[in-house]
């Protein structure tokens, strides 16, 4: 399988500009994937620089590359401080995380992530974990579920195919891509069935993974594993999470709320390098069509 049917990273150069590599520096990247990302800060490395990579999967663990430059760390990067504390890390001069899914994950029918295939409900990123998207639906009582389909998916039939679902499962279970179909396309608007089935998959697929804990987890660590001057660099692919990575980066806090000085100056400890995400070209979007959601966000770490 090659590397770019594995996965394509997204904002590949905008990435690289914004982490600013210092050839001597030590980054991380705390989503791994297909490696692109990673293999890319490498190469800018110098035999005194480092890059630790994060991932859950074992299929991309399985896929790393070797280089004295580079470490992969079998773990969700909800542990970045322990990790980092493992490998005598005191201070990074960089953090990227491309939150999005890897095509491999869309694009492998076992894995339950897409709702183009036949195929059991699993979408776990990481394989040895107990929570599947079928368990969520044969357990979560319909508040529940309609909670996560309107947080997650931000769908307005949440109430209502969370009603289906419930109704549904006492006949038979809810645990294969085709069945789950079965139960809520009706309450689908045909004329957006592809976005809306996204937005399903996708509000399953976070409550499976805890992908909202683990980013809050992940983004407080950041701020004290930076080194002054390093830079947090985040690549988002929904409103929740971007709004989060907003916020934090204003303010360094998950509130947003800006603390403030006796004079009326604030007090983050961020300095934003982006007023506005950035965003893909029509070109990348016209050679990758899975980047169009990508927003690319920049802070860098001020000095005490």
């Amino acid at each position: 399988m090659s590397e770019q049917v594995y996965h394509i990273p997204a904002l590949l150069p905008e990435t690289l500009d914004a982490l600013d590599i210092k050839s001597n520096g030590i980054y991380v990247d705390a989503t791994f994937g297909g490696g692109g990302h990673s293999r890319a800060i490498v190469e800018q490395l110098d035999s005194n620089g480092h890059l630790y990579s994060f991932d859950q999967d074992e299929d991309a663990v399985k896929r790393a590359f070797e280089d004295p430059r580079f470490t992969i760390v079998y773990s969700n990067f909800r542990f970045l401080s322990n990790f980092l504390r493992y490998y005598n890390v005191d201070g990074v001069d960089g953090i990227l995380a491309d939150l999005g899914v890897s095509f491999h994950h869309f694009d492998d029918k076992d894995r339950g992530f897409s709702f183009r295939f036949e195929g059991p409900l699993d979408m776990r990123m990481n394989q040895k974990a107990k929570q599947t998207a079928a368990w969520i639906l044969a357990n979560y009582n319909e508040e529940q579920l309609a909670n996560i389909f309107y947080l997650y998916g931000e769908l307005k039939s949440a109430r209502k195919i969370a009603s289906a679902i419930v109704k549904a499962r006492n006949i038979s279970p809810i645990d294969t891509i085709e069945r789950l179909l079965e139960v809520t396309k009706p309450l689908i608007n045909p004329r957006q069935e592809k976005k809306e089935l996204a937005m399903l998959f996708q509000a399953l697929r976070i409550e499976v993974n805890g992908e909202i804990n683990v980013l809050k987890k992940f983004l407080q660590q950041s701020l004290n594993a930076l080194k002054p001057g390093g830079r947090l660099v985040i690549i988002t692919y929904h409103s929740l999470e971007d709004r989060l990575v907003k916020n934090f980066m204003r303010s360094g806090n998950l509130t947003g709320e800006m603390e403030k000085d006796f004079f009326g100056r604030n007090l983050s400890p961020f300095k934003l390098l982006t007023s506005k995400p950035i965003v893909p070209s029509d070109e990348e979007i016209e050679r990758n069509p899975r980047s169009r959601s990508a927003k690319l966000r920049i802070a860098q770490k001020l000095q005490p």
